[in-house]
């Protein structure tokens, strides 16, 4: 069965933080303006209590000498890129910043990581929702990527790195936008719905400023009530191309959304989850929804994963409108939207199997704390 990664208790020697607390992820491609943006941040007056940790490729960390002087606390992550060669840095930066006495104390309210610019963000993610050593005191609030306006366009040409930064974001914040024509700009915007229809796109900086700042503190839900939001604007259809060039990297990439009036079966339905991450899971960019299970028809069970790695399932109270549907929106690499309609029809059909005689079909698993 689809294998969540639980809360895990502590082991007897790590540091444990009062409450779990929320990650941003700050991404985009060399030179979008990740540290402008985050300069920006830093100089607001009522961020006391963030961490920031700055990975950088190369010998000297210059962004650490661009970052406005803060008295927060800083750790700076050198020589490697994270999602290649300093991952288990990135772990060792977490567990110092929750053994730290002001943490302990609770007063360590948001981290925010800035990746490298040429940083594939799907392993920094796997990391966040998935190592026992970071959930145990971390989740992850969101994904922030910047989009250079003026060179955005021949970025996505040439880089893959810079497609998937864009892919799995929850904002998009597109920089420079005073350089770029009017023609440029028109065509970056259009182009960047085709790869993630579901991130919301903010061109003035001090809307990227304040959607930064909101994610800072955004529950784990809000990324994937987002993406519902958004999709719902494009009637859950398979977002159109402008036509089919093998050699742009987001030709590979694209996004749809699953939508079910009726009420799924529990069990076929982490099923066929179970077995598209599976067999797909490399190609899974993103996935989001919410789900009605036959059995819990007042609560909405929230999915949210990257690739192979999911988020424990959550529970809400209740449906956040009256649309009871399922509704699940995937960002995909190379993966027929029909291949994955076909398998979800084939385990809707699934009997359940009889359950044990000291539970009870009818009521939903314990709600898991969401990372």
């Amino acid at each position: 069965m689809f294998n969540l990664t639980p809360r895990p208790s502590p082991a007897s020697d790590a540091p444990t933080l009062p409450q779990r607390v929320p990650v941003t992820v700050l991404t985009g491609f060399l030179g979008s303006g990740k540290t402008t943006l985050l300069n920006r941040l830093l100089r607001e007056p009522d961020l006391r209590g963030t961490a920031v940790i700055i990975n950088e490729f190369g010998a000297v960390g210059l962004d650490h000498d661009l970052v406005a002087h803060t008295d927060e606390q800083m750790v700076l992550l050198s020589n490697g890129c994270i999602c290649c060669t300093i991952r288990g840095d990135l772990v060792g930066a977490l567990e110092r910043l929750a053994a730290d006495p002001g943490a302990q104390a609770g007063t360590l309210r948001h981290v925010v990581l800035e990746t490298t610019g040429l940083a594939d963000p799907a392993p920094i993610l796997h990391t966040l929702m998935g190592d026992p050593r970071v959930v145990r005191n971390w989740r992850l609030a969101g994904v922030a990527t910047t989009v250079d306006a003026v060179n955005g366009g021949a970025t996505l040409d040439r880089q893959p790195e810079a497609v998937k930064q864009i892919a799995v974001a929850d904002r998009l914040f597109l920089t420079k936008t005073d350089l770029a024509t009017p023609e440029a700009l028109e065509t970056l915007r259009r182009r960047l719905p085709q790869i993630n229809p579901a991130a919301l796109v903010s061109t003035d900086a001090d809307e990227a400023l304040a959607a930064l700042r909101g994610l800072l503190d955004a529950s784990p839900l809000n990324p994937v009530l987002d993406a519902i939001a958004a999709n719902r604007a494009l009637g859950f259809q398979p977002v159109p191309g402008a036509g089919h060039d093998p050699n742009r990297h987001d030709d590979h990439i694209r996004s749809y959304a699953i939508v079910r009036d009726k009420p799924l079966p529990r069990e076929g339905f982490f099923a066929w989850l179970d077995m598209v991450a599976r067999m797909r899971g490399d190609d899974l960019l993103r996935v989001k929804g919410l789900v009605h299970l036959d059995d819990s028809p007042e609560r909405p069970l929230v999915i949210h994963g990257v690739q192979h790695v999911f988020h424990p399932p959550e529970w809400l109270p209740e449906w956040p409108s009256a649309d009871r549907r399922t509704r699940i929106v995937f960002i995909t690499r190379d993966i027929d939207p029909e291949a994955i309609e076909e398998t979800l029809r084939i385990f809707e059909r699934r009997r359940p199997r009889a359950p044990a005689s000291s539970e009870s079909p009818s009521q939903p698993p314990p709600a898991r704390r969401q990372p």
